[in-house]
Formats: C-alpha cells, structure tokens, sequence
C-alpha cells in the first residue's frame, strides 16, 4: 500500500471525484489545514484517512501527513486535493522510486486546458526551475506538487519549510544528496468547480509562493 498524503484547505467540492480515482494500492491520506466548508468529513465519508493539522501552510500540513504515513511500505506521494491532478497517474511517479530507478520522482504539469495553469503562474515556476537547474544541475522543469519519495529519505532531509517553499526546498535538498531525481509528465486540468487555488489563482498568491520560494534559494 503506498500512502498519498493529500494536503488540504477548503476543497471539499474537489474530494469526491479525486478520492474516487485513487488507483488500486494506494491509500489516500487528507491532511486538514484549517478548512472552513466541511473538507475533513467530505473526505472521511468517501473512505480517505482525516488529520488535522493547527499549523497554517502548505509545508506544515505536508510534513503533518508523512509523519502519519506508514513507516514500514517506505514509498509515500504527495499531491493536491484540488482535482487539478488524476490520482489515476500516481504511479508514474511512485512505480520509479520502488523500483530504485529513482529517489524522488517529480510530476511535470503538462496543462489539458489553457485555463488549467494561468500565464502568470506558468513564468514564476519556469523561472524558479531554471534558476534550479542552474544552480543545482538538477534536471527538472517544474517545481511542481505531485511527488514520490521514500518516507524515510525524506524525513532524514529535515526539511525545514512549512509554507509555500517547501516543494523546492525538497528539490534543492535532493540535489545535494545527489539523488537520482526522475521528472515525468502529468496532466494538469482546472480546478474543481468550487475551490480556488492559494497560489495560481491569484497574482498575490503566486508572488506569495514566490517570495517563499526565494527565502529558500538565498540559505
């Protein structure tokens, strides 16, 4: 069984088709960030494992959820709750990593509508990336939120980001570990009707995302 820890906010109208395509194996864990629309009993109601977590951010509720993974499957995925991805393509990015041909594989958003990744939000990720590409020699183009990684690996990094910073903080991390780092395409839709995206929805989620994101790169 390999563990998908589901960060979460306000996303309720997204977990019921999302939490019926998880594939076969794979056990959906919803971690609750402070949701005001009844997300945590949405998702207990359609079968997913619920934690809550007080601590606001993206990195806080992150760490939160594969802390409760299973210690002892090893493999754990993280990926968004708000139906912008198809669990349905979890192991394109976890199959790698169990098999040791990888230790962290990253989904690359490919969009299946314009509207799935606004322009704005698609030039501050190209330029976070090639500025990690630069920097690190890591081969990836998207600092992207679908990920496989070894539970253990990845608490022995002790990333320290729990905000918006920590997918390239994990990324930076990985890099210097010398990690075999697999990226391979995902298929990025809209959101679900009903939820709203705290980072590309909007050009001061995104330009929040960014600073966070920064304060990474300048340690």
């Amino acid at each position: 069984m390999t563990d998908v820890v589901l960060p979460c906010r306000n996303e309720a109208a997204a977990l019921p088709a999302l939490l019926a395509r998880m594939p076969p194996g794979y056990r959906p864990i919803v971690v609750d960030n402070g949701s005001t629309d009844g997300s945590a009993a949405v998702a207990r109601a359609h079968g997913a494992d619920v934690i809550s977590v007080s601590e606001p951010g993206y990195g806080a509720a992150v760490h939160a959820g594969v802390l409760a993974a299973d210690p002892d499957d090893g493999v754990v995925c993280v990926m968004d709750a708000d139906g912008s991805f198809d669990p349905a393509q979890l192991p394109r990015v976890a199959v790698p990593v169990r098999g040791g041909a990888a230790r962290l594989g990253v989904g690359r958003r490919r969009p299946a509508a314009r509207a799935a990744w606004p322009l704005h939000a698609r030039a501050a990720n190209a330029a976070l990336a090639w500025r990690l590409r630069r920097t690190c020699g890591l081969p990836v183009h998207d600092i992207g939120p679908v990920r496989a990684v070894r539970r253990d690996d990845l608490l022995a990094l002790r990333l320290r980001d729990r905000r918006f910073g920590y997918p390239l903080e994990l990324l930076i991390a990985a890099g210097r570990a010398g990690w075999p780092v697999l990226e391979v395409d995902v298929d990025y839709h809209p959101r679900a009707a009903g939820t709203r995206s705290k980072v590309t929805g909007t050009v001061r989620g995104t330009l929040r995302a960014v600073r966070d994101m920064s304060a990474v790169l300048a340690r």
